[in-house]
């Protein structure tokens, strides 16, 4: 608990229940030079913690790498999230699977306060990582670390039609619920652009409840479906920020922050429409995410 409270009393929204977390594990995911080609200062590892000091942050989540390599200096400075799989992003063909890159232990004893992973649900290769994590996740409580969960979907066949139900509402929260069932304290999750995806692919179990009732088409109340399946929020959702897009960056991560928030959500991880921006652009985009879990007029709907 009081590693998960250091994560919440940090930075600009120190206190307030949110949380705004700035994560840099892009370099193995998206191969280093897609990710910090566009600003290339942050090949070095001290400034995406710089980063994310400056720019107000509760935590910063990145790779056994990039928090080594500057944890002696900043460790103590902000609370370190250590990424412990990746989808290494090399092998040709290209292939999807989350395989682990260090132990918990390594992540303890470079002084970070959490650990991170994520699961592929509904890929193949998710019954291995649930039990890696599972294992993982449960260390990690022995040594009073938090969990954070990237918990998303990975499977070609949940595209019909033209639609992509990789974000339903419906499966999101099944996946979510999965994730808090193996303890994470923290679920992070793609924001819900549709629902209906065990009944446009016809598969696995659901009720008409979750569509009638529980939800609707709103952006907010898709994003509160997958709130209630983290235990009614006892687990704190995060919404991703996704990929940076230029111009409408700004208002794309605004919107995103207003959705979680209204929806009782808990916060953004939001990293490279900050990162693959000039520095102080990157502050200011943080900022504004912040500055509406801080805003008073907006509140839960």
């Amino acid at each position: 608990m009081r590693n998960l409270e250091a994560i919440y009393n940090h930075g600009r929204l120190s206190a307030t229940g949110y949380v705004s977390i700035l994560p840099v594990d892009q370099g193995i995911e998206h191969s280093a030079g897609a990710s910090f080609a566009p600003n290339p200062i942050y090949f070095d590892p001290e400034n995406i913690i710089k980063l994310a000091i400056e720019g107000g942050c509760n935590a910063v989540a990145s790779t056994f790498g990039v928090l080594a390599s500057v944890s002696r200096k900043y460790a103590h400075k902000i609370p370190f999230i250590v990424k412990i799989n990746h989808n290494e992003f090399l092998s040709y063909p290209n292939k999807f699977d989350q395989i682990m890159f260090g132990t918990v232990e390594e992540a303890w004893n470079m002084g970070a306060v959490a650990v991170g992973a994520t699961i592929y649900f509904g890929s193949d290769e998710s019954t291995r990582q649930i039990i890696e994590v599972s294992k993982a996740f449960a260390r990690a409580h022995e040594l009073g670390m938090t969990t954070i969960l990237w918990c998303y979907l990975r499977n070609s066949g949940f595209k019909k039609d033209g639609i992509d139900y990789h974000t339903a509402a419906d499966l999101t929260g099944q996946a979510n619920h999965l994730g808090v069932t193996i303890q994470a304290d923290i679920i992070k999750q793609k924001l819900p652009t549709n629902n209906g995806g065990y009944t446009a692919l016809n598969f696995g179990k659901t009720h008409k409840k979750v569509y009638d009732e529980l939800s609707t088409e709103h952006p907010i109340d898709l994003c509160r479906y997958q709130v209630i399946n983290c235990y009614m929020g006892r687990a704190g959702l995060i919404n991703s920020g996704g990929e940076s897009k230029g111009e409408s960056d700004m208002a794309e991560a605004v919107t995103t922050a207003i959705i979680n928030k209204r929806a009782g959500g808990q916060g953004l991880i939001s990293g490279r429409k900050a990162f693959q921006k000039p520095f102080k652009e990157g502050i200011e985009m943080l900022n504004i995410i912040q500055d509406v879990y801080l805003s008073k007029e907006i509140t839960i709907a």
